[in-house]
């Protein structure tokens, strides 16, 4: 009867005991759980000419390397125009050439001009010193004689002439006609560039490494500038976004570290690196359910990134991390 009597408070104690911790585990919050998404960079990838297709090189699940060719373009358009401006440059190149150079038949007809001048000044001069000499004795007239003076200041003015035509052939083009045409050599090897960037840009190379995961170009199709061809995706640095109440960022900041799941994957722990905490625009506010003691809250986006390569992490895949515990 002792015995019993000794047991009875125990096993009320007991039972009171047990009915506590189930109290507490009932009323005790549950844990927080956060659902992010795995994201990574994507490039559209769209031609900066016109033209049509003419070769595809990648498919949809293809990797490629950073500048892979993944398709060519062909445009007569850009051909006709790149070899219309290898003309224009030859023509201009050849016309400062011309403007830079001269015949040397040419300077032989001037140097031939100024030596018969030349003849006609000395034939001149004999002429006037004898009229000079034979109007003294009455054998000339002054008509004579001033036509003999006027014939030879002719032909010093026609020696003069045939000079400068010398000159002016060794010299050749003024340098006014020169620099116009190292001018227009300028502009048209400017234009032989455009054109040849244009044609080169019919090669459609891959701007970064990853996997090809939308390609819309199909062989024949015509697509006009910046028109979408192929989708690639970053496989290699990937990331982890969550859209968090500001509530919810308590001591959080750039560099905390904390551990995610990622069920695709497996129950494995990963350990990620908070990159960034931006807001999100104002559509992204939680409204309050109340008139008061109750506050709108902005939503934040949060970005992670795995401190270790993760294989098999492809964008759109659920992360779970248990927020409480972090």
């Amino acid at each position: 009867m002792t015995a019993s009597r000794i047991l009875r408070p125990v096993i009320a104690l007991a039972v009171l005991a047990a009915l506590g911790v189930l109290l507490w585990f009932a009323t005790r919050p549950p844990p927080l759980i956060v659902q992010g998404e795995v994201s990574a960079n994507r490039v559209d990838i769209s031609p900066r000419v016109s033209g049509r297709i003419a070769k595809l090189k990648v498919d949809v699940g293809d990797n490629v390397e950073t500048g892979a060719v993944i398709a060519e373009l062909e445009s007569p358009e850009l051909t006709a125009a790149l070899h219309m401006s290898q003309a224009a440059l030859s023509v201009s190149q050849a016309d400062l050439a011309r403007v830079n150079s001269t015949r040397p038949e040419t300077i032989d007809a001037a140097n031939a001009e100024l030596a018969a001048a030349a003849a006609d000044v000395t034939l001149y001069q004999e002429e006037s010193a004898r009229q000079a000499r034979l109007i003294t004795t009455g054998a000339s007239t002054q008509a004579q004689a001033d036509q003999a003076a006027r014939n030879l200041e002719a032909a010093i003015r026609k020696r003069e002439s045939a000079e400068a035509n010398v000159r002016l052939a060794v010299a050749g083009s003024s340098k006014e006609e020169k620099a116009l045409a190292a001018a227009k050599v300028e502009q048209t090897r400017a234009s032989l560039d455009q054109q040849q960037v244009n044609v080169s840009e019919l090669t459609i190379h891959a701007p970064i490494s990853g996997q090809v995961t939308t390609r819309v170009a199909e062989l024949g199709e015509n697509f006009s500038a910046g028109a979408p061809l192929f989708s690639i995706i970053d496989l290699q640095n990937p990331w982890f976004t969550f859209n968090l109440r500001e509530d919810l960022l308590k001591g959080l900041k750039v560099g905390d570290n904390f551990d995610v799941v990622v069920p695709a994957i497996g129950p494995d722990k990963i350990p990620v690196k908070v990159t960034m905490i931006n807001a999100q625009g104002q559509y992204a506010t939680w409204r309050a359910t109340r008139a008061t003691g109750d506050f709108d809250l902005r939503t934040f986006e949060v970005r992670a990134v795995p401190v270790k390569a993760v294989d098999g992490l492809r964008p759109g895949m659920s992360v779970i991390a248990a927020w409480s515990e972090r």
